[in-house]
């Protein structure tokens, strides 16, 4: 699984990256505008990303932009909907308004408040379709 972790809060990146490399490649970024860089050039080559774990709240693009934009990017190179890299918005905000934004207005595929526990994000992961929940629990 390649993984992108979009995060401007350097703990929250490091769990992440602790939680998600065990499952393959993870690149990180630390804002909207890196995420968009790192998405385009991954299609670029070939090697797009499964799965981006990504922040609302970033300074700059935040991620709620940042997931509009790939969502177009997607949609601009024809990628079927079932192809589309799957999107997992966290936040420490677990209000009505961003869930409704990022789900409706942006493509979300998922949606996790912090702090990221490892359980609920492995049951995530393996809804998606993105791992065997039997073969990877420890």
């Amino acid at each position: 699984m390649k993984t992108l972790i979009v995060e401007d809060d350097f703990t929250s990146r490091l769990l992440l990256h602790t939680l998600l490399s065990r499952y393959g490649d993870c690149q990180v970024a630390v804002d909207g505008q890196e995420a968009v860089m790192a998405f385009t050039r991954a299609m670029e080559e070939k090697a797009p990303f499964d799965l981006i774990c990504m922040d609302i709240m970033m300074p700059g693009m935040d991620g709620h932009e940042a997931l509009q934009t790939i969502r177009a990017l997607e949609k601009e190179r024809e990628v079927p909907e079932e192809r589309e890299v799957k999107i997992i918005m966290t936040t420490a905000l677990d209000d009505p308004k961003n869930v409704v934004q990022a789900y409706y207005k942006g493509g979300a595929t998922s949606y996790l408040v912090k702090p990221i526990d490892r359980g609920r994000l492995l049951q995530e992961l393996s809804l998606l379709g993105l791992l065997d929940r039997d073969r990877d629990e420890d």
